[in-house]
């Protein structure tokens, strides 16, 4: 039931802004010319939906290879982190190793 009156409340707010937001001249004649600007649009793409069909499938295809390319980004980064993680464990190995070094020529020598 509050949900309902959310967004009956929402729409009527919004509707009062649109209603408000039209008293001011530059508004009114942006909105008109935005407006006639999607009927001719909406005319001629109705008139040459292959057009309209070709278009779509170059957006598909834009958004395709934007996918590919942040998933194979994504799959780098996440491969770049693991390599990171692993660094701690061979910088720890390689402090080890210097350790023993030192210790045996250390010995070597007092001997």
């Amino acid at each position: 039931m509050n949900e309902s009156k959310l967004m009956k409340f929402v729409l009527v707010g919004a509707a009062a802004g649109a209603v408000i937001s039209m008293f001011d001249r530059k508004t009114r004649e942006n909105t008109k010319e935005k407006t006639k600007q999607m009927k001719d649009m909406a005319v001629y793409y109705a008139k040459n939906r292959d057009e309209l069909q070709r278009m779509l499938e170059q957006k598909i295809e834009v958004a395709q290879e934007v996918y590919e390319n942040a998933s194979t980004n994504i799959s780098t980064i996440i491969s770049k982190m693991d390599d990171v993680k692993e660094i701690p464990a061979s910088v720890q190995n390689m402090v080890s190793d210097t350790k023993n070094i030192v210790k045996n020529s250390n010995a070597e020598r007092l001997n």
